[in-house]
């Protein structure tokens, strides 16, 4: 048998850190206390406050990665000094603005300024807006319409074994020992496992459960324990775990939370500009991806009451960047054209070897990708939708997102193509953009001539999500307070002035401004020009179209009425559309307890045919064609 590889107010006087040499000026470090969230952090010399708490592990959205360009990382200084940084003004909540994100202003209170412009001269007490302490309720676990099959054939097979004792008369090795059990003779064995074998022999009495995947035995466990899996969809916004029992196919557990790297931006670009920099940089961006997988896998282990030690397989797929960031590779070929990805099959790596607290003699299958940004992701929706689209002659899979992923299925051929729809429908990019949690609008509509709001939760509006920001559109352009041109209109008592721009007033101190309605233009005309170069393509027009699988945690909620309407999606009856939610979470569980579904993935993503838009003659032309919204004359009925 061969072994295998490897807080207090604000004090007058200023904390400092002292110097050994003392010809060097002290750098002076002062504290921050946030009372909301029970923490206190410290602040470096010439840092901004947003900068100081992405650092310290502190959420404050910052949607453009705190660059000073979207607005949306208001705080309230209410105690110390702060000094402004250089940078643009934001056109609704600038310095000189009395605007409460999450309430009407009130005289004489602090005004509410951009986090990633404010140095901080002294300790400071700092209230942060609502929106970036309200809880997330989406995380893309839901599997919406899908019906979950899970079929049993694990890569990894658990092996309850009772041996005998070694003796004088029978002293062959522990590992021969194992192998002559199984009846195995080429089996290898991890290095780590091999570490443990010995003396777990002999602490359970000979008796043992045995992790093989294929002719290696990646680990060991106490006899009639758990052989667990992990499944995780590593999205640009969020990321969701499950928990899958592999000796029966269950799902024990789930859980999703928000992808940490969104401190660096919501869209991809600006991750891939701030990796760039250097490799500090890029490791700063993997490290937290990495925490947040680790932390995944403590909690959902800890609901059930197992050990870590137990996940001995576990299958991960994400955006062809978000891949590339979590396996260390570079990206700086992916930000430029022709955006060309290191790597595109599946990769098969130890757990150990990417950082992640498993059993360590456990693999890891990174999915297989397409091209450009469409990655393993999307690969696992169209596993999870076949039913969906499989005999039918023209069907189109869509996975709405930050990065959009768009494949048109056409005479049993795939063609794939990717749009930079950006994070305006998800509520990133948005003046008073937050994620899907408590207080956000997610819906908007006219009655009596006014405009009405329904929330997550039923609570106290605080921001604008995904859901919300198509119907407000939808419901702005019908009221004709938006024109064909995507132009805000004065005159009706909804649309207000603010800071000298105009916007539209949602709920008290919930804007959506002319800014934010050219922002949901630019990321409709980008998916909707994709759609139609696909089927440009192959000769087809849009009612050629016999299904439209919506696939995300984005497209689970939205209203469909709202996204014909606005143009996001092609005039067709309703009933063609298939909303499906996390269809990538589907597809990552089924490859995570399927082999057979692994190779299909694999297929799958081989069988594709990437088309890169960009190329395209026809892209200026078909992209200002979608960027103004239907007239009236040309609004279906259904």
């Amino acid at each position: 048998m061969q072994l295998g590889g490897t807080h207090c107010r604000c004090q007058s006087a200023v904390n400092t850190v002292s110097s050994p040499d003392p010809t060097v000026p002290t750098p002076v470090v002062h504290r921050l206390r946030f009372p909301e969230l029970e923490r206190e952090i410290s602040v470096r010399e010439q840092e901004t406050i947003f900068q100081s708490a992405r650092r310290n592990g502190l959420r404050i959205v910052g949607a453009c990665g705190g660059r000073g360009s979207c607005g949306t990382c208001v705080v309230q200084v209410v105690e110390g000094e702060v000094e402004r940084s250089h940078g643009p003004v934001s056109e609704l909540l600038d310095t000189d603005a009395d605007v409460d994100p999450g309430e009407a202003a009130t005289p004489g209170k602090k005004k509410w300024q951009r986090a990633c412009q404010l140095e901080v001269r002294s300790n400071c007490t700092v209230m942060v807006a609502p929106r970036s302490l309200a809880p997330i309720v989406r995380a893309d676990v839901d599997t919406a319409g899908l019906c979950e099959l899970l079929p049993l054939d694990p890569v990894v097979v658990a092996h309850d074994l009772r041996l005998p004792c070694a003796t004088l008369a029978d002293t062959v090795s522990d590992d021969a020992r194992v192998a002559r059990a199984l009846g195995l003779g080429n089996l290898t064995l991890d290095l780590s496992a091999a570490q443990r074998l010995s003396s777990r022999l002999r602490a359970e009495d000979w008796s043992l459960r045995a992790y093989r995947r294929g002719n290696e035995l990646i680990g060991f466990a106490p006899l009639g324990s758990r052989t667990l899996g992990l499944a995780v969809d590593l999205g640009t916004t969020n990321i969701a775990g499950f928990l899958i029992d592999l000796d029966t196919g269950q799902r024990l557990a789930s859980l999703g939370l928000e992808n940490p790297q969104v401190a660096w931006g919501a869209d991809l670009i600006s991750r891939i500009n701030y990796a760039m920099q250097g490799a500090a940089q890029a490791k700063e961006l993997r490290d937290a991806v990495l925490a947040a997988l680790n932390g995944l896998a403590h909690d959902l282990c800890r609901a059930v009451g197992l050990a870590r030690e137990l996940i001995v397989d576990a299958v991960i797929c994400g955006n062809t960047a978000m891949q590339h960031v979590l396996l260390g590779l570079a990206v700086r070929q992916l930000g430029r054209a022709p955006f060309v990805a290191a790597v595109r099959p599946a990769m098969d790596l130890k757990a150990r070897d990417l950082g992640l607290d498993f059993c360590p003699g456990a693999w890891v299958h990174v999915g297989s990708g397409v091209g450009g940004f469409i990655g393993g992701d999307h690969v696992a929706a169209l596993l999870a939708t076949q039913q969906h689209w499989q005999g039918l002659r023209t069907s189109l899979v869509m996975d709405i997102g930050t990065n959009t992923e768009i494949s048109l299925i056409h005479d049993g051929r795939i063609f794939s193509a990717s749009c930079p729809s950006g994070p305006a429908l998800e509520g990133g990019h948005i003046s008073c953009g937050m994620r899907a949690a408590a207080g956000a609008i997610e819906r908007v509509a006219m009655e009596n001539g006014r405009i009405a709001v329904r929330t997550i939760g039923d609570t106290r509006a605080v921001g604008l999500c995904g859901s919300g920001v198509l119907d407000a559109l939808s419901a702005l352009s019908r009221a004709k307070m938006v024109n064909a041109g995507g132009r805000l209109l004065a005159g009706h008592p909804d649309v207000v002035e603010i800071g000298g721009k105009r916007a539209a007033l949602l709920a008290p101190g919930v804007y959506f401004t002319q800014s934010d309605v050219r922002a949901v233009q630019l990321a409709k005309a980008a998916i909707r020009t994709g759609v139609n170069l696909l089927l440009l393509e192959q000769g087809l027009q849009e009612q050629s179209l016999e299904r439209v699988v919506i696939a995300g945690a984005f497209g689970a909620y939205i209203d469909l009425h709202s996204g014909v309407d606005i143009g996001l999606f092609p005039d067709l009856p309703l009933a063609r559309f298939e909303q499906v939610g996390n269809a990538a979470g589907v597809g990552v569980r089924q490859m995570l307890t399927s082999v057979t579904a692994r190779v299909s993935a694999g297929e799958i993503a081989a069988s594709c045919n990437y088309l890169e838009l960009s190329t395209r003659t026809e892209f200026q032309k078909v992209f200002l064609h979608h960027i103004g919204f239907p007239s009236d004359t040309s609004r279906s009925s259904v």
